[in-house]
């Protein structure tokens, strides 16, 4: 018999991601030697068709330092390249950053849920450029909320960032942040996220960065969900700096109400 106080659940598996505009970096002295890569398009197209290879079994995928169209992507919009090639038919980005017409960089969402609204906010810092999309997938109060964002490199920014973004999701029951945070889940700047929100911190984190030897935890996904597994794992991500980090979880179908995923 059908135990009717066992919640009806939907597993979805998300990925998150600094793509690094498509360039390849193997070691540090690439930073140096393959330079060029920041201002010229050549060998992109080849790695973003193998990361959409990568992402085409994801549910939801978030991207930072996708190019949103500049000369170093060939003018292509990499966010919608990557839907494309991946067959997911929801996406969105948010351009945050652009340096004249060599390069610009956006955060990215890539779902196989209907996204049924889309907010996108610049984060607070002491320079401009970074900033968070977030997409209501499913309807009513306790729909699932995922945010994409990229936090700043000094920490006094990140407190900022972190408070503001705390505000932001502090309503949302069913929510996810995922992205690069460029710090360890356990910095002191994230404990607001963690005390004005439903997030938790991650049971523990894998490094991520760079991705040739891993050693810093900068990429999470956070969320208020069950996770399906006891951690989440790390792939290569088509020569980025970064490792993706992927995780699966337990939705409630309440929070995916008349959302229907697309095959």
């Amino acid at each position: 018999m059908l135990n009717r106080n066992v919640m009806a659940e939907r597993t979805l598996t998300l990925l998150t991601c600094n793509i690094q505009a498509g360039a390849r970096t193997a070691s540090y002295g690439d930073y140096i030697t393959r330079g060029w890569s920041n201002v010229l398009p050549a060998g992109k197209r080849g790695t973003l068709d193998a990361f959409a290879r990568m992402i085409a079994s994801y549910d939801v995928v978030g991207l930072q330092e996708s190019d949103p169209g500049s000369l170093r992507s060939g003018f292509m919009n990499q966010t919608h390249y990557l839907a494309q090639q991946s067959q997911m038919p929801f996406w969105s980005h948010q351009p945050n950053r652009r340096i004249g017409g060599i390069a610009s960089s956006a955060n990215g969402l890539l779902s196989r849920l209907p996204l049924h609204e889309v907010m996108d906010y610049p984060l607070p810092g002491r320079l401009p450029g970074r900033g968070v999309l977030i997409a209501r997938m499913g309807q009513g109060p306790d729909g699932l909320t995922v945010a994409v964002a990229h936090l700043s490199l000094g920490a006094r920014s990140r407190r900022v960032q972190a408070a503001y973004l705390a505000e932001l999701l502090s309503d949302y029951t069913n929510v996810v942040l995922m992205g690069d945070f460029n710090c360890p889940p356990d910095a002191p700047e994230m404990e607001c996220l963690y005390r004005n929100t439903r997030l938790l911190p991650p049971v523990w984190s894998q490094p991520t960065f760079p991705s040739w030897k891993p050693q810093r935890p900068l990429d999470h996904i956070l969320t208020s969900l069950r996770s399906a597994e006891p951690a989440p794992t790390v792939l290569p991500a088509a020569g980025s700096d970064h490792l993706a980090l992927t995780l699966t979880l337990r939705v409630p179908e309440s929070a995916l109400q008349g959302t229907a995923k697309a095959k």
